[in-house]
């Protein structure tokens, strides 16, 4: 179907939705989130939305929702409007000098492969050339005030079903607590993720967590530390995971030529949506690295493009789409995304697969913009 599309209205709305559950995280705590999502219109009326997942604070990464904001309204948007494309590929590009601002980014694009496949009548899975119909789930756990606190959030996550559980971890909370969790659980697929807090002088610490038995060590230096990466993946056993260093194909070569990663982290918000990130899968297949979907805590919208993501035959490890209410009360679409023993079904209707509320939207919308 080569039909051309042209984005004839574009709106922005700034949402904010309380968590079920406070997470913290090496660099802060958080108990709501404000995303922006994106609704690109075309000419015949149908609608594709996107979501911008940033977080408030440039602890993640440099963007900020207000920068997000700014970056879609005078750059992004304003490149779509009235630009006729046949593929969604094809839309990232019409933004092409724009540096940076990855989840920006982000959300209009994935907001245009959702119109393009609801326009072709197909799922956004079959769009992307997903192949599985079901995709098992990982939870990610917080910091939490006490070790005991701790191992009562893992019990209800695998009571849950959830086979796979990460444990955020900074200096002075991480081998203790994962001595605890592997103690009560032995089994367990479990992995550990810094957010980059630790620094070269660490790795006694970090080479110490090698007894554990972790599935994974998940960003343990800063994004552009990938010598320090390479050197920890030498001295131990557990395959070193890169998620802020991999923004960009080029920065996955240069990770993959210094031996900096066994595992590829692949999050559609911090690699600017799913088209850099169903390249990045392609690579990392071709590489002979597994991948995994790592989340941002998105609202319906994005951890629904996160499932059709990890639909691809490459992601062979738990992502993070665990269901909506492990985070929020409502979520904003319907159905929404729930698990089964921690297994998340694949949407089989057009498009997203599901419908927005957009009642449920306005009432928890604060800022609005509309081209």
């Amino acid at each position: 179907m080569s039909t051309d599309l042209e984005i004839t209205a574009a709106r922005l709305h700034r949402v904010r939705m309380p968590l079920v559950h406070a997470f913290r995280t090496s660099s802060h705590r958080k108990t709501f989130l404000d995303h922006i999502l994106v609704e690109l219109e075309d000419a015949s009326g149908a609608v594709g939305w996107g979501e911008i997942a940033s977080p408030s604070d440039p602890y993640y990464a440099p963007e900020t929702v207000e920068t997000c904001w700014q970056i879609a309204e005078h750059y992004l948007l304003p490149a779509v409007l009235g630009q006729q494309w046949q593929h969604p590929e094809q839309v990232s590009r019409l933004w092409a000098k724009v540096r940076g601002n990855q989840f920006a980014k982000a959300g209009v694009d994935v907001a245009a492969w959702v119109l393009w496949s609801a326009v072709r009548g197909v799922p956004l899975a079959e769009a992307l050339g997903g192949t599985r119909t079901e995709v098992v789930a990982g939870v990610s756990l917080g910091i939490e005030p006490t070790i005991d606190g701790l191992l009562a959030e893992v019990e209800r996550q695998v009571a849950a079903g959830y086979p796979r559980v990460k444990l955020k971890i900074a200096p002075g909370w991480d081998v203790e607590p994962v001595r605890a969790v592997r103690a009560a659980y032995p089994e367990l697929d479990l992995h550990v993720d810094a957010n980059g807090i630790y620094s070269g002088d660490d790795l006694d610490y970090l080479r110490a967590l090698d007894e554990f038995g972790l599935t994974m060590i998940e960003q343990p230096f800063a994004p552009r530390n990938l010598l320090d990466h390479a050197r920890l993946q030498r001295q131990v056993a557990t395959p070193i995971c890169l998620d802020e260093s991999i923004e960009t194909l080029d920065d996955l070569e240069t990770a993959v030529s210094v031996g900096a990663l066994k595992v590829l982290n692949i999050k559609v918000s911090r690699m600017g949506g799913l088209t850099t990130a169903r390249a990045a899968h392609d690579r990392a297949q071709q590489a002979g690295i597994p991948v995994w979907c790592g989340g941002m805590h998105e609202f319906g919208v994005g951890r629904a493009a996160n499932v059709a993501l990890s639909s691809l035959p490459g992601f062979s490890l738990p992502s993070d789409v665990s269901a909506s209410d492990k985070y929020y009360a409502q979520d904003v679409i319907t159905p929404p995304v729930t698990a089964s023993r921690g297994v998340v079904q694949v949407p089989t209707g057009p498009g997203l697969g599901h419908a927005l509320d957009t009642d449920l939207i306005a009432a928890n919308t604060v800022a609005t913009l509309a081209l």
